[in-house]
């Protein structure tokens, strides 16, 4: 199973890369630059950037925290997003430019992936406390999910 490793690192900014300001969705309601901001946002939550609102109920860190992170399963379309991280509802960063948005999200998960690690990872606000290959699973896995809704 993926992890946020140097390869699968790689892996995501090439496909990063790809996206244009003009792919649509496949699925959901943010459009390619509000995406963006939204995963950079994630990121910089759980490295200590943003106090995020935890909704760690017990459901959550145990059966939807396997299921999430342990299994092959893709994750489902259209699962609602924190509102501190929702970029279409006003939560989240705004878009400024659309290529140093990419380039700061380019470094955000090289950050989060980097070893050694340069800060502490919090909680997740929904799957509460994760162990580093979680941790690794969950950063490759979201940008993952979010590259799928716009084709790359």
């Amino acid at each position: 199973m993926h992890t946020l490793d140097a390869t699968t690192t790689q892996a995501l900014l090439i496909r990063l890369n790809r996206l244009r300001p003009d792919f649509g969705a496949l699925w959901g309601k943010m459009n390619a630059h509000q995406m963006m901001c939204h995963l950079n946002d994630s990121y910089r939550a759980v490295m200590g950037g943003r106090i995020d609102n935890p909704a760690a109920t017990f459901m959550n860190r145990t059966l939807v925290r396997w299921v999430a992170l342990h299994t092959p399963l893709i994750w489902p379309k259209g699962v609602p997003t924190r509102p501190e991280v929702d970029q279409v509802n006003g939560g989240g960063t705004r878009p400024v430019e659309f290529e140093s948005d990419r380039a700061q999200l380019a470094a955000t998960i090289q950050q989060f992936a980097a070893q050694p690690r340069t800060f502490v990872l919090g909680r997740h606000p929904i799957l509460g406390e994760l162990n580093e290959w979680e941790w690794m699973r969950w950063g490759y896995l979201h940008a993952d999910h979010h590259f799928r809704q716009f084709g790359i």
